[in-house]
């Protein structure tokens, strides 16, 4: 194989990736009026009497409730941040659908990524031992094992080979 056949999978992948975060930085842009602002942050926030269900979707009394405070304080020029900090300081850090990527709760983002990178690594390992070890042709030794294998002899560990129908 060829270095630049060798290396096309790994230049697709990398084009793959720089056109998803390409997208992903372009694509993503703020709301553009009051409501869709109100709407987004009351998409990030959870129901304060819904189970699992964000202040945007529920139709429960509590959950009107908040996006008119929500509303109400982005005319009041108050910020997206300050919303947020108000809502935890009154209902708790539950009320937010995603946590926070600060303190203890970073782990939540930072545990499945090192767990990812962890595997690919581990996966990298692997697949270089293999391919530096087995190069796919098959030793005297190995065909001897089959012949064996063949004939139903015990093998080196002594376990009998199975029964191969001809």
């Amino acid at each position: 194989m060829t270095p630049v056949r060798r290396w096309l999978p790994w230049i697709a992948v990398a084009v793959v990736v720089a056109a998803a975060l390409g997208v992903g930085v372009v694509g993503e842009r703020g709301p553009s009026s009051l409501q869709d602002r109100a709407d987004a942050l009351a998409a990030e926030v959870r129901c304060p009497t819904c189970r699992s269900e964000s202040a945007l979707e529920s139709a429960a009394a509590s959950a009107r409730a908040l996006r008119a405070e929500i509303a109400r304080r982005l005319e009041a020029g108050e910020g997206d941040g300050e919303i947020r900090a108000y809502l935890v300081s009154r209902y708790g850090q539950e009320i937010l659908l995603t946590p926070e990527a600060t303190g203890l709760s970073s782990l939540v983002w930072i545990l499945p990524v090192a767990g990812l990178v962890g595997a690919l690594v581990g996966l990298g390992f692997v697949f270089r031992r293999w391919r530096a070890t087995g190069d796919g042709v098959a030793t005297d030794e190995d065909r001897e094992l089959v012949a064996a294998a063949r004939r139903g002899e015990p093998d080196h560990t002594g376990a009998a080979g199975a029964e191969v129908e001809s």
